[in-house]
């Protein structure tokens, strides 16, 4: 049995400003619809991936910045980092560890994000 997973629910505080964000970062808008007055769903999917975000109002009770080491891969970090500060994404700098190569962000209620390149980009290089 495969098991996949498809969504990831993101608390947020301002549904707006977060679509802005997440479509500033590079993520693709899927659905944006407004249900009733006490639900709207925002789906956005990074470039390349099968599984998406959705957050709106009314979509999770979790409390808005809360999630922390949202992660997706990446087969360049250098790469990603300069696209990422290029949209204007306050990207941390490239952390190196034995086990990949890694950015930072945060949405702007905090709920942070780690770019993982899988193969550190130091390996080869000692």
């Amino acid at each position: 049995m495969d098991i996949r997973l498809e969504l990831v629910g993101v608390p947020v505080t301002d549904v707006d400003r977060a679509r802005a964000f997440y479509e500033k970062a590079g993520f693709h808008a899927d659905h944006d619809v407004t249900v009733n007055d006490g639900i709207r769903f925002v789906q956005m999917t990074p470039p390349g991936s099968a599984c998406s975000i959705a957050f709106g109002k009314g979509i999770t009770e979790m409390a808005p910045g809360s999630l922390d080491n949202l992660q997706v891969v990446v087969d360049d970090i250098e790469r990603a980092h300069a696209e990422l500060t290029a949209r204007g994404i306050d990207v941390g700098a490239i952390d190196d560890r034995p086990w990949g190569s890694f950015v930072y962000f945060a949405d702007p209620d905090g709920n942070r994000w780690a770019v993982q390149q899988k193969i550190p980009r130091t390996k080869g290089r000692e």
